[in-house]
Protein backbone atom coordinates (compact mmCIF):
# COMPACT_ATOMS: atom_id res chain seq x y z
CA UNK A 1 0.00 0.00 0.00
CA UNK A 2 2.48 2.70 0.58
CA UNK A 3 4.53 1.67 -2.83
CA UNK A 4 1.13 2.47 -4.28
CA UNK A 5 1.10 5.94 -2.45
CA UNK A 6 4.77 7.07 -3.27
CA UNK A 7 4.30 5.92 -6.81
CA UNK A 8 1.29 8.08 -7.22
CA UNK A 9 2.67 10.86 -5.37
CA UNK A 10 5.72 11.00 -7.54
CA UNK A 11 3.64 10.21 -11.17
CA UNK A 12 2.01 13.49 -9.90
CA UNK A 13 4.67 15.39 -9.56
CA UNK A 14 6.78 14.04 -12.41
CA UNK A 15 3.52 14.65 -14.79
CA UNK A 16 3.64 18.75 -15.87
CA UNK A 17 0.05 18.14 -17.45
CA UNK A 18 -1.77 16.79 -13.73
CA UNK A 19 0.13 19.79 -12.15
CA UNK A 20 -1.78 22.50 -14.37
CA UNK A 21 -5.48 20.38 -13.98
CA UNK A 22 -5.11 20.65 -10.42
CA UNK A 23 -7.75 22.65 -8.36
CA UNK A 24 -6.59 24.39 -5.21
CA UNK A 25 -9.48 24.12 -2.59
CA UNK A 26 -9.59 27.36 -0.32
CA UNK A 27 -9.68 26.97 2.99
CA UNK A 28 -12.63 29.11 4.42
CA UNK A 29 -11.71 32.66 5.73
CA UNK A 30 -10.54 32.35 9.61
CA UNK A 31 -13.03 35.68 9.53
CA UNK A 32 -15.88 33.91 8.27
CA UNK A 33 -15.35 31.03 10.79
CA UNK A 34 -15.16 33.54 13.60
CA UNK A 35 -17.87 35.55 11.85
CA UNK A 36 -20.62 32.47 11.68
CA UNK A 37 -19.48 31.76 15.01
CA UNK A 38 -20.29 35.14 16.96
CA UNK A 39 -23.39 34.78 14.91
CA UNK A 40 -24.15 31.53 15.94
CA UNK A 41 -23.59 32.55 19.71
CA UNK A 42 -25.31 35.67 19.49
CA UNK A 43 -28.23 33.45 18.24
CA UNK A 44 -27.92 31.26 21.00
CA UNK A 45 -27.61 34.58 23.45
CA UNK A 46 -31.24 35.83 21.94
CA UNK A 47 -32.58 32.85 22.37
CA UNK A 48 -31.67 32.84 25.99
CA UNK A 49 -32.93 36.20 26.36
CA UNK A 50 -35.86 35.48 24.86
CA UNK A 51 -36.52 33.18 27.42
CA UNK A 52 -35.21 35.51 30.23
CA UNK A 53 -37.81 38.07 28.95
CA UNK A 54 -40.54 35.25 28.97
CA UNK A 55 -40.57 34.29 32.25
CA UNK A 56 -39.90 37.88 33.84
CA UNK A 57 -42.84 38.36 31.97
CA UNK A 58 -44.53 35.78 33.69
CA UNK A 59 -43.09 36.77 37.26
CA UNK A 60 -44.70 40.68 36.46
CA UNK A 61 -47.93 38.82 35.66
CA UNK A 62 -48.10 36.75 39.01
CA UNK A 63 -46.71 40.47 40.90
CA UNK A 64 -49.92 42.20 39.13
CA UNK A 65 -52.01 39.45 40.44
CA UNK A 66 -50.41 39.47 43.86
CA UNK A 67 -50.72 42.86 44.30
CA UNK A 68 -54.28 43.14 42.75
CA UNK A 69 -55.11 40.74 46.01
CA UNK A 70 -53.48 42.68 48.21
CA UNK A 71 -55.16 45.83 47.13
CA UNK A 72 -58.70 44.04 47.65
CA UNK A 73 -57.38 42.82 50.83
CA UNK A 74 -56.52 46.56 51.87
CA UNK A 75 -59.99 47.70 50.70
CA UNK A 76 -61.91 44.98 52.38
CA UNK A 77 -59.92 45.99 55.85
CA UNK A 78 -60.90 49.51 55.05
CA UNK A 79 -64.46 48.67 54.53
CA UNK A 80 -64.06 46.73 57.83
CA UNK A 81 -62.84 49.73 59.38
CA UNK A 82 -64.94 52.10 58.61
CA UNK A 83 -67.92 49.72 59.98
CA UNK A 84 -65.67 48.96 63.16
CA UNK A 85 -65.50 52.55 63.57
CA UNK A 86 -69.39 53.35 63.32
CA UNK A 87 -70.12 50.14 65.42
CA UNK A 88 -67.71 51.63 68.28
CA UNK A 89 -69.07 55.61 67.78
CA UNK A 90 -72.76 54.27 68.04
CA UNK A 91 -71.86 52.58 71.46
CA UNK A 92 -70.28 55.11 72.55
CA UNK A 93 -73.41 57.12 72.23
CA UNK A 94 -75.08 54.60 73.68
CA UNK A 95 -72.57 54.50 76.60
CA UNK A 96 -73.09 57.99 77.17
CA UNK A 97 -76.84 57.72 76.80
CA UNK A 98 -76.74 54.82 79.68
CA UNK A 99 -74.81 57.17 81.94
CA UNK A 100 -77.01 60.20 81.27
CA UNK A 101 -79.75 58.28 82.44
CA UNK A 102 -78.32 56.38 85.27
CA UNK A 103 -76.84 60.30 86.64
CA UNK A 104 -81.04 60.96 86.12
CA UNK A 105 -81.83 58.14 88.18
CA UNK A 106 -79.09 58.58 90.62
CA UNK A 107 -80.46 62.45 91.65
CA UNK A 108 -84.29 60.48 91.67
CA UNK A 109 -83.59 58.24 93.96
Amino acid sequence: MRDDTASQIQTAEASPAAAQDAQIVAFPDAGERRLRLALRRLEQALEEQRVAVADFRAQIAGLNTAMTGLGESAQMLKTNLDAAAQDTARAQAEALRLQATAEAMARLA
